[in-house]
């Protein structure tokens, strides 16, 4: 029996749906948890909380987009799959600590989560603009890039007063980025050299 093998198709459409949907659960969840602190739903000693209508929404959602392939219907449970996962991620604080709703992991979630689907939406779409500009690059200008970073991200140590780690990643950084620019200016320089060489010689 052949079996058809399809190729995979990212499908930018229905990932927007479900980002915004996802935004708007997150911080529609967040506001009115902030406004009405002291809305609950407890139903015989069972405190319910909205994580547990974004886990059957995501459940339900994603069921029926295996069961069922539908243009629309696909529309329609991007925008319940990521109301739902929002739901979930308003509360990944209380989830990890058991109980501390206004714990800061809530903030560093969504902030990973937003930056991840920017990345994959990025890697999806120029993959072959990121080989040549990110991955396909040699390791002198790699030195110079990872310098500036160290250098940069001494910022922080600086602002919490760790003065002596802060002077630690930005020196590491100049001198790696020193070693890096060094090292592509020669490379440069023989390159130009090897190609004056080649015009001057009788063919």
């Amino acid at each position: 029996m052949v079996q058809e093998v399809r190729r995979t198709i990212f499908r930018h459409g229905l990932a927007f749906y479900g980002t915004v949907a996802f935004v708007a659960g997150f911080l529609g969840a967040r506001l009115f948890a902030t406004l009405n602190p002291r809305v609950v739903v407890v139903q015989n000693g069972i405190h319910f909380h909205h994580f547990w209508y974004g886990l059957a929404m995501v459940i339900a959602a994603g069921w029926i987009g295996i069961a069922l392939s539908n243009v629309w219907l696909g529309r329609n449970l991007a925008i319940v799959f990521g109301l739902g996962a929002g739901l979930i991620g308003d509360e990944v604080g209380l989830l990890l600590t058991f109980g501390d709703y206004t714990s800061n992991i809530t903030e560093i979630f969504f902030v990973a989560a937003i930056a991840f689907i920017i990345l994959a939406t990025l890697l999806s779409r120029g993959r072959k603009h990121i080989e040549k500009e990110v991955i396909n690059i040699g390791w002198r200008e790699r030195g110079t890039q990872i310098g500036v970073f160290l250098g940069a991200f001494s910022a922080i140590f600086f602002a919490s007063e760790n003065w002596q780690i802060g002077f630690v990643f930005i020196g590491l950084g100049i001198l790696v980025f020193l070693w890096g620019f060094e090292r592509k200016r020669e490379t440069t320089s023989l390159r130009s050299l090897a190609s004056e060489l080649t015009e001057v010689s009788p063919a």
